[in-house]
């Protein structure tokens, strides 16, 4: 399994609260929530380290 960096994140309480009930509505947590979305976007992107060439 990958190591995992923990770091600070800043967010206006209303994305916070959106971000927290689109995690309970998918059973994630909110970090979760966000490691989903910005892996999403890694992969969309073609920019995802897990994405084999």
């Amino acid at each position: 399994m990958s190591k995992k960096k923990a770091f600070a994140l800043r967010l206006e309480e209303e994305t916070l609260k959106a971000l927290e009930k689109w995690a309970a509505d998918e059973f994630r947590s909110t970090n979760g929530q966000l490691e989903w979305i910005i892996n999403e976007a890694l992969k969309k992107a073609g920019r995802s380290p897990k994405q084999k060439d």
